[in-house]
């Protein structure tokens, strides 16, 4: 069926006033903006939508909804192939920017919220998401005043509801305290701790293809699984970002949300029903079951990397260090290789190895989960000597969809065999139209699902599982040199080598 026409069958979400903090950012620009005009496009939205942009700089109304509109043009154009001007329809645009404004305040001024919530006063509905896409710094300090100013009062006549973007502290005790700001001035069901990678169709189709499938179900264990790899490899270098990973690093940036998310989706037991409360619970769980290693095992089963000066395409790149606004003595790492275990029923001897980088060879977000050999006594007075790992892949981007390799006997009258792949391409089997990743997350924000929201718990549990790591690269900062271009460095491939195995290749 027609993804699409899926999509169109839900309801329109509710009128809602849009309060996007740091509406001049990438983010409210290049994503969130363009997300809506999606939404409006696939009629997901209603006239009811007031979308009200906050943050320092002074500006029109006018003029504002001009920017956003310019910036959104040129999105979509980029994504769907289209001339500029052809890019939007000027009547949908028109229904969503008839209700978009700006307040222009500080954050951490009492008065701007005063505006904030005439603003409500004058929509016409009492329902209020506020959005956000701020510098970290400011997350506690906005729901404070937020809190304070009384605009957090949840009623069954009016929601209030607050998204949080990433990253959700920078180590267990930061994000434990956030985590308490924030249940201080609302509940639970009132946070929205978004990540952008669950809004990928390939994402949630792994939970699909997981419990719908009973020849899934009947392997999925570590009676027939050898291993998983859950990979995020990017060419891109930090690009205008250096100030900030600099202070980041790949590890924070992206294990605790994206690559554990990742393999919670796998790792998770099926849920009671496909509610928020049971999915989030049951990824909690298995999160929390990470073996906490210890700073020495941490040390031993990670890698530190960070690109040299190198070449990709034929075009010369720069080293990390060689990047602006990054230190020239730098030990920020731009690559990381993790070995983790995970202590239940189900997975227990089965290592989850996962690896991100920048500057790498490709652009690939996948999982590779590797099935046991068969028996192969029978195969011992031929030509065969070993059989080759076989795997399910599931990958997230660029080519989202799912193979899963076969060995077949190659032609002729020799037993040779050859791994031959079986899957889907989404591209082959759907109308996928052109989106930034963050509709469906908006969607079910402005209509109360948190499925693919991030509880408390679960937070809390990742940056628990990386704190060892964290502990131990204090005290041993030294990074491993790996040329741009390639799929990092040597001691990445000898954390596997020494388990006798090898990454699954990217190409």
């Amino acid at each position: 069926m027609n993804a699409s026409r899926t999509r169109r069958k839900a309801e329109p979400a509710p009128p809602t006033t849009l309060f996007l903090f740091g509406a001049h950012g990438d983010l409210v620009k290049r994503l969130l903006m363009p997300a809506l005009y999606n939404l409006m496009r696939d009629g997901l939205l209603g006239d009811g939508l007031h979308i009200v942009g906050v943050d320092h700089n002074a500006i029109s109304d006018v003029d504002f909804a001009k920017k956003l509109e310019d910036f959104s043009r040129a999105e979509v154009a980029a994504k769907s192939g289209k001339k500029a001007e052809e890019a939007l329809d000027s009547a949908l645009w028109g229904r969503l920017a008839k209700n978009i404004s700006y307040v222009q305040g500080d954050f951490l001024d009492e008065a701007t919220y005063v505006a904030l919530g005439e603003k409500i006063a004058a929509s016409g509905t009492g329902n209020a998401v506020f959005y956000l896409a701020t510098a970290p710094r400011f997350f506690s300090e906005v729901v404070r005043r937020l809190g304070a100013a009384g605009l957090l009062v949840d009623s069954p006549e009016a929601f209030r509801r607050v998204v949080v973007e990433k990253p959700f502290g920078s180590d267990l005790a930061t994000a434990e305290a956030l985590n308490g700001c924030l249940l201080k001035v609302m509940s639970e069901k009132q946070i929205y701790r978004i990540d952008h990678y669950l809004g990928k169709e390939t994402v949630q189709n792994i939970l699909v293809s997981r419990f719908s499938n009973g020849l899934f179900e009947a392997f999925w264990n570590n009676h027939y699984i050898d291993h998983v790899q859950i990979t995020a490899a990017e060419t891109v270098g930090v690009e205008t970002r250096g100030s900030f990973y600099e202070h980041t690093g790949a590890l924070r940036d992206m294990v605790p949300n994206h690559l554990f998310q990742l393999l919670a989706m796998v790792a998770m037991e099926p849920p009671a029903a496909f509610g928020a409360d049971a999915v989030r619970g049951e990824k909690a769980k298995v999160v929390g079951a990470i073996r906490p290693w210890s700073v020495e095992e941490a040390r031993a089963n990670s890698v530190r990397g960070q690109y040299c000066a190198g070449e990709l395409g034929g075009k010369a790149l720069p080293g990390y260090r060689e990047e602006n606004n990054v230190a020239a003595d730098s030990n920020t790492e731009t690559y990381v290789a993790l070995k983790v275990m995970i202590d239940n029923w189900r997975w227990v001897g089965v290592p989850f190895y996962l690896r991100t980088g920048k500057r790498m060879s490709v652009r690939n977000t996948e999982i590779a989960i590797c099935f046991k050999p068969a028996p192969y006594a029978q195969f011992r007075d031929t030509e065969v000597e070993r059989l080759q790992p076989t795997y399910l892949k599931i990958q997230i981007q660029p080519n989202e969809g799912m193979w899963f390799d076969l060995l077949a006997k190659r032609p002729g009258p020799a037993l040779a065999m050859t791994n031959v792949e079986l899957g889907f391409a989404y591209r082959d089997f759907f109308e996928m139209q052109p989106s930034t990743g963050y509709e469906t997350l908006i969607y079910d924000c402005l209509t109360g699902d948190q499925t693919l929201f991030q509880r408390a718990d679960n937070i809390e549990n990742g940056w628990r599982a990386v704190q060892p790591f964290l502990d131990a690269w204090r005290v041993d900062t030294q990074v491993q040199g790996y040329k741009a271009g390639e799929n990092g460095p040597q001691a990445a491939d000898e954390l596997l080598a020494r388990d006798g195995r090898v990454w699954h290749s990217l190409g």
